[in-house]
């Protein structure tokens, strides 16, 4: 006698979902042209087509341990030949949403964060912690004369109060991404095969190439815009490196001027030097800015493009745009507006809102659509572990 398998429905997960705009799932009636369709699919247990099921049938603990919607990168390939419109690509979106949010830690964080409609409260915090450091500091006002955001915000307050939260948060995350693996080692049936670091390797070349998109037929150009996001952030981490080595390594202050005594000791005399290493970091830092700005740009002219079915996007993502947006513009503005010598008023108000948006992207990033990065890495290791994952 066959072996019984009980599965209890998660109602209130289905809800969720359909909520969170994954209402078209109920459409889909198992057809499989998605899993067909999808150049990514492993031969072994195909998705989407069982994560389409799972998520009628509401299997919440079943779909937060699979890694398989993590090896989607969301190119809608089946989205586009699905007949009966019920855009898995979307659907599978929504689902590693709600996984970010249940390995999330502490669990209130993935909620304001990962809920769109939290996101003033998400924003609050950073604005009201800002202005009590401000009020607490005695700069809690427009500095007179000439522009210089560190006499609003000395630079020593901003690495005081992000490297303690970055910290914070990386820890946060690792306890999160901890959760994630036990559910993927407890949802696996397979013994892994191969080790992790040799896995973890063919991953970051996967993903730094971004090869993975080159086997989509719809939306290739999607590939691009992530790129210039992804490369945009790595940019901008390690100008942000930079500076902090600059600054409590080598006892720099900002602005680096060309006839500093220590800095010209450091290059053997030579002002060249200095000033090909100040043209190196300030080029870095804009070129990074501006591949955040033309990724994010990208990113919203491909999901608004008619591509002959209706667009469904979830605001989580929507959100995620945004702020990469913000981040750019705000950094590019406040920069002008500096060697522009504009009212300070709006060059101050700028450089105070950047760091706001900066806040939320690094100090909120286990609970964001950044997470992706990370649990996408993770994922498609453990699925090379298991041998998996094809080529084709």
């Amino acid at each position: 006698m066959a072996e019984k398998t009980v599965f209890t429905p998660d109602v209130k997960f289905v809800r969720e979902l359909k909520e969170a705009g994954a209402d078209t799932m109920k459409k889909c009636y198992q057809c499989a042209t998605c899993s067909v369709v999808c150049q990514l699919s492993p031969d072994d247990r195909p998705f989407p087509r069982k994560e389409m099921l799972m998520a009628q049938w509401g299997l919440k603990d079943e779909l937060v341990k699979s890694a398989d919607i993590w090896l989607c990168h969301n190119c809608n390939d089946c989205s586009k030949y699905c007949p009966r419109g019920a855009r898995p690509g979307d659907v599978l979106a929504i689902l590693r949403k709600s996984v970010i949010q249940e390995n999330a830690f502490p669990k209130f964080m993935g909620k304001i964060v990962g809920d769109p409609k939290n996101i003033w409260q998400a924003l609050a915090i950073p604005v009201v912690f800002f202005l009590l450091v401000l009020g607490v500091t005695g700069h809690l006002g427009i500095p007179e004369g000439e522009v210089v955001f560190s006499k609003l915000f000395p630079i020593h307050y901003i690495d005081q109060i992000f490297g303690p939260l970055s910290v914070l948060a990386v820890v946060m995350f690792g306890v999160s991404i901890s959760r994630f693996w036990k559910n993927l080692s407890e949802g696996s049936q397979m013994k892994p095969k191969a080790g992790f670091l040799p896995s973890f390797i063919e991953t970051l070349k996967e993903i730094m190439t971004h090869s993975k998109f080159k086997k989509c037929d719809e939306n290739q150009d999607r590939s691009i815009a992530h790129m210039l996001v992804f490369y945009g952030f790595i940019g901008l981490f390690v100008t942000t490196l930079c500076a902090i080595l600059f600054l409590y390594g080598l006892k720099w202050e900002s602005p680096y001027p060309v006839d500093d005594p220590d800095i010209l000791a450091l290059f053997g005399g030579s002002e060249t030097m200095v000033w090909i290493l100040k043209v190196t970091f300030k080029l870095l830092a804009n070129v990074s800015s501006l591949a955040l700005l033309a990724g994010g740009g990208l990113i919203i002219a491909n999901r608004l493009k008619e591509r002959g079915v209706d667009t469904v996007t979830s605001s989580f993502d929507w959100v995620f745009v945004g702020m990469v947006l913000l981040v750019g513009a705000s950094g590019m503005l406040a920069q002008m507006f500096r060697v522009m010598n504009f009212p300070p008023v709006i060059a101050y108000l700028t450089y105070f809102l950047h760091l706001v948006f900066v806040f939320y992207i690094i100090i909120y990033v286990p609970y964001s659509k950044l997470a992706h990065f990370v649990y996408r890495t993770v994922a498609i290791t453990y699925t090379k572990m298991l041998k998996r994952d094809i080529e084709v």
